[in-house]
């Protein structure tokens, strides 16, 4: 299988580096500034389940795509989506397959308008991973998995398919029967994890101990009820064992958005949190009695973004 990884940031990057030492067909497609830092410094990964130093990679450059590719690992930021497609669409062809790894769901319904549902695969991956100033990625801790299916359920052949191309390449690819369950699932541990952490500024340890369990609880369950108003509740242990996650005490668990909060960076408020309204039950009736919890993390997270811009 060819494989396009489009981009060579943290997710891209780091997925992509295995990828290509385990000796798979992988080319990443990157902007200018960088294929620049790739071909001065090479992609480096600092992981503590092992480092990678890969000299320059094969990349392309978007105006440079011209035949199809077999799979897209795509893991932009939602707010880079629309250009992101437009870059790698030469690469689609009527048999490519887009594992789209972004948080939320309605980058799905854009990318199979954009191409075409049958092109579209649902996918997931949980790892915490930053990069410093020289673009070297960091891999914070040791979890390294990757989840792919089919949106609609079952294991296909394809789905196999791709789980051996991803296999055996240092992370653990999961071909799942149930993605979009598993998505939902994620979404609503993200908005409440970064939901809090981000507009706190602190790590979820100090927000238990300044009393602040509750508000994490109540947060959980709005996004969990939107989980179910769509068809997707959380199963029962999952849901433990996130509630269990997000109140430990002394926890030094933060989302990336606090981390791009911290360096100024624009963040997936509308992706992330504003879905998640758009999505809840009563979401087209009048508005709300009072300001919910995922109301007040969502006001206070697009006052940063309008304050950024200013």
């Amino acid at each position: 299988m060819r494989i396009l990884m489009v981009g060579a940031g943290a997710i891209g990057g780091y997925f992509g580096g295995r990828l290509l030492d385990a000796g798979r067909d992988v080319t990443f497609l990157v902007r200018e500034g960088r294929a620049q830092e790739l071909e001065r410094d090479g992609l480096i990964v600092r992981s503590p389940l092992g480092n990678i130093e890969y000299p320059p990679p094969p990349q392309v450059m978007a105006a440079m795509l011209d035949t199809p590719f077999d799979l897209i690992v795509l893991s932009c930021k939602a707010y880079d989506l629309d250009s992101a497609m437009e870059s790698f669409a030469p690469a689609v062809g009527p048999e490519t397959l887009i594992l789209p790894l972004l948080n939320g769901m309605a980058h799905l319904d854009r990318l199979a308008e954009r191409f075409s549902p049958a092109n579209v695969l649902g996918g997931q991956c949980l790892i915490s991973l930053d990069r410093d100033a020289s673009g070297a990625i960091l891999h914070l801790n040791d979890t390294n998995q990757l989840s792919f299916g089919e949106r609609d359920g079952g294991l296909t052949p394809r789905i196999h398919k791709v789980a051996e191309v991803l296999g055996n390449a240092g992370f653990d690819a999961l071909p799942s029967d149930q993605i979009t369950q598993e998505m939902w699932e994620k979404w609503c541990f993200i908005a409440t994890g970064a939901g809090v952490t981000g507009s706190m500024r602190a790590s979820i340890g100090d927000v238990v101990a300044s009393g602040g369990e509750g508000l994490i609880l109540k947060l959980l369950d709005e996004c969990a009820q939107v989980a179910g108003h769509a068809g997707y509740p959380l199963r029962s242990e999952v849901r433990q064992r996130f509630e269990t996650m997000l109140t430990a005490p002394g926890s030094k668990m933060t989302a990336s958005m606090l981390r791009d909060i911290e360096r100024g960076a624009p963040i997936e408020v509308q992706h992330v949190f504003g879905e998640m309204i758009a999505r809840r039950p009563g979401a087209d009736s009048s508005a709300q009695a009072s300001l919910s919890a995922l109301d007040y993390v969502y006001l206070h997270l697009r006052t940063y973004e309008a304050r950024r811009l200013t």
